[in-house]
């Protein structure tokens, strides 16, 4: 997309540090409000706009829903091939309906109806913004208590779900996404009295429908599917203490993927073991956490039907925080972190050292998705601080600055396109990156939340061939969420 008509190009040519001053000071000033009595009364308000509520459900059946309405601006683009400004307006809603025929059995069903708007052809767009009216979730729910051990809980779903495991930076329930990655298969998820976890999964990973470009640009529907020729399966254990507070997780995942006559994959055989180690936050600590993924099988380096050449794979991931929260007011937290994820080291040389992401969000470490989607978690290299602040139990927001490297300067920017020099010559700094975000829960049926991404040009976007050389670049958006 390049309209230099559109309202948000204005506000994308103001001098950025005087932007990003100015929404500092107005989440700033946000929060003294938030903290009044009068916004504790209305937040309190609970129940009022309930779906359930209005329309006096009987106790074992419940509906719930929410839609949320997302502006997003971009300037300066930084994609090969793309130039200009872009804009979209996301727009996602969820209805949930639970069958509850005792306390130990329930059906599940989760419709999703992800679409965009004021996209055009040179638009970033693909199926993690566009997947209208699909069924989302429908699963049977048995639970049981004192299996294996007195006091212990059991939880069994079957059927197509979405999953959170772990810190959720492999398999995540998307969340600032528009649309949610959904798995069909089997999830059991069994706790025992002192909080020790254990869980497996065996699932297909759904393939969202459509897929081009222009059936996403008419929001066109389409039926999702799944195939035994991808498989995703996994076991994890969570130890509630290891030592002096310390808590603990392991697990390791596997992919297995071929080609069908409706599916061209890069035929993935991947195990992924890893473990993560962390202390929680709390007032007037430190907290610390560590987690490493390492990956071992084989993959391709395209999806192209002609590409038979399996390419071994050895592949690691690490993150580490460690961080403070202060024990006053509005309970700010400071904390230092850093993301490593290998990438290929030689083209030619018939392996891979690329980390494969999988089905992790990029949010939380690494800002924005979308229309924006600078950096993930594949070749990277990136230490960073921020300061998270929380007014009040409904009002969170933090700051976040960051810096990226390439982990190889052979391998590629995967989030610009693959912008790659296997020459190495181009160098590997990526630049520079503030993160501002803010969520404020106004009531119990409304949300808000707004967020600005300032990207900073290195020396690798300057130097590399085919990319769009554009300078810096400016994101925001702002989002409405309501429940019912």
């Amino acid at each position: 997309m390049n309209n230099k008509n559109l309202i948000p190009c204005k506000m994308c040519r103001i001098a950025p540090k005087i932007y990003i001053m100015k929404v500092i000071v107005f989440f700033l000033f946000l929060g003294v409000f938030c903290s009044f009595p009068r916004f504790h009364v209305f937040a309190a308000e609970k129940n009022q706009w309930q779906l359930n509520e209005a329309a006096n459900l009987p106790d074992w059946m419940s509906i719930t829903g929410e839609h949320r309405t997302r502006y997003e601006t971009i300037n300066k683009q930084f994609r090969r091939g793309s130039t200009g400004s872009d804009q979209v307006l996301s727009l996602r809603t969820l209805v949930k309906a639970e069958f509850r025929f005792n306390k130990n059995f329930q059906i599940n069903l989760e419709l999703q109806d992800s679409r965009a708007e004021l996209a055009d052809v040179g638009s970033r767009m693909n199926s993690t913004i566009v997947n209208a009216a699909e069924l989302l979730e429908a699963n049977i729910v048995w639970k049981t208590d004192d299996l294996f051990m007195e006091g212990s809980q059991s939880v069994f779903r079957g059927g197509r779900l979405t999953m959170d495991i772990g810190d959720r930076r492999f398999i995540a329930r998307n969340r600032f996404r528009n649309t949610i990655q959904a798995y069909t298969g089997v999830d059991w998820d069994w706790k025992s009295k002192d909080g020790s976890e254990v869980r497996a999964i065996f699932t297909l990973p759904v393939n969202r429908e459509p897929s081009t470009a222009a059936e996403l640009l008419k929001n066109d529907a389409s039926f999702d599917k799944e195939s035994f020729n991808q498989i995703l399966w996994g076991l994890f254990y969570a130890s509630p203490e290891l030592l002096g507070g310390i808590k603990g997780e392991v697990y390791w995942f596997g992919l297995h993927e071929k080609d069908d006559i409706n599916l061209t994959t890069r035929n993935r055989e991947v195990y992924t073991p890893g473990f993560r180690i962390h202390r929680p936050r709390g007032k007037g600590q430190f907290d610390y956490e560590l987690e490493s993924m390492f990956q071992f099988g084989t993959v391709r380096a395209t999806t192209a039907t002609t590409d038979v050449t399996d390419l071994e794979l050895f592949a690691y991931f690490h993150h580490a925080e460690a961080g403070y929260t202060f024990a006053t007011a509005w309970s700010p937290r400071l904390y230092l972190e850093y993301d490593y994820a290998s990438g290929d080291s030689d083209p030619n040389d018939n392996s891979s050292n690329r980390f494969e992401r999988q089905y992790g969000p990029n949010v939380p470490e690494f800002g924005p998705t979308s229309i924006y989607t600078s950096f993930v978690r594949s070749n990277i290299s990136s230490p960073g601080i921020r300061l998270q602040v929380r007014p009040n139990s409904n009002l969170f927001a933090y700051l976040s600055y960051r810096a990226f490297w390439l982990a190889s300067n052979t391998d590629g920017w995967r989030g610009a396109s693959q912008l790659r020099d296997t020459s190495g010559n181009s160098g590997s700094f990526l630049g520079h990156q503030l993160f501002l975000r803010t969520k404020w829960k106004a009531h119990d049926n409304i949300k808000f939340e707004g967020g600005l991404a300032y990207r900073i040009d290195g020396s690798f976007q300057k130097n590399v061939s085919d990319s769009p050389r554009q300078g810096n670049s400016v994101y925001t958006y702002l989002s409405t969420t309501f429940g019912f």
